[in-house]
């Protein structure tokens, strides 16, 4: 028996990187998975991957901005299975440069992606998880959710926004045994920085080295079973973050560096 048997496992994002890693892991611990992306063609393909790999996979395609999309995700899950045990949502987009050099658009549509459609779906789907069995919230955040970083400021802005309704969340949800994990990782080894919504600079840090993402969907599971509510699968996020609380000054100082 897996550790996830009998669970319905919805994951936004599910056709790449992080969301795919995911579906394989929760499929081989048992879950039925349901992964969505607006990525028809990859995330059937990843489907088929699922189901011959690890286990039981469904493909629904799913625009995170859009709210008849939302509906249709929830309401084809009630219409499968019941319920939903646990929401994953992990859709995430970002763009590198100055906030000066942006256009209006790209915060917006960051926003939209990283913060709006976590929130409304959760909202639409409250009901059906009330429903599941021991179930959960898991919100893919970030280390920049804890520490915003130059060249970073639209997403580090969604990313603490996430952070802070998850927190408002959980103890909202406590007397109704909804759980809300967030899950804040530093760089993860994928294909996210290959489709970033828009480019003006390099990152002056250079490329970093990222923890694979199947690490990071084994670390969910695991703290799924110690009803943990964040985790920090990269030990240099986890650095940086106890780093910025301690000695936020030094911090700022050797982030200034890079302007």
């Amino acid at each position: 028996m897996g550790k996830m048997q009998g669970k319905v496992v919805l994951i936004t994002g599910g056709a790449m990187g992080m969301g795919q890693s995911h579906a394989h892991v929760f499929a081989s611990e048992g879950a039925q998975v349901v992964l969505t992306d607006i990525n028809e063609a990859k995330g059937r393909e990843t489907a088929a991957a699922v189901k011959q790999s690890s286990g039981s996979a469904l493909f629904l395609r799913h625009d995170v901005t859009s709210a008849s999309d939302w509906r249709a995700v929830v309401a084809e899950c009630v219409t499968r299975f019941g319920k939903v045990d646990v929401l994953v949502n992990n859709a995430g987009v970002s763009a590198h440069g100055h906030f000066s050099s942006h256009a209006e658009q790209v915060l917006r549509k960051i926003m939209e992606v990283n913060f709006f459609a976590a929130t409304e779906l959760t909202r639409l789907a409250l009901p059906t998880l009330q429903r599941g069995q021991d179930p959960l919230i898991v919100n893919i955040g970030s280390i920049l959710g804890h520490r915003g970083l130059p060249h970073n400021s639209e997403y580090s802005a969604s990313k603490f926004a996430l952070r802070g309704w998850s927190e408002s969340i959980r103890s909202e949800l406590a007397a109704s045994g909804i759980g809300v994990l967030l899950v804040s990782p530093g760089t993860v080894d994928t294909e996210f920085f290959d489709h970033l919504l828009t480019r003006t600079d390099s990152i002056p840090w250079g490329k970093q080295q990222g923890i694979s993402p199947e690490v990071v969907a084994r670390q969910i599971v695991r703290a799924m079973q110690l009803r943990k509510t964040e985790i920090y699968p990269n030990w240099r996020g986890r650095l940086l973050v106890v780093a910025n609380r301690w000695m936020p000054k030094l911090v700022e100082r050797l982030l200034s560096f890079y302007k």
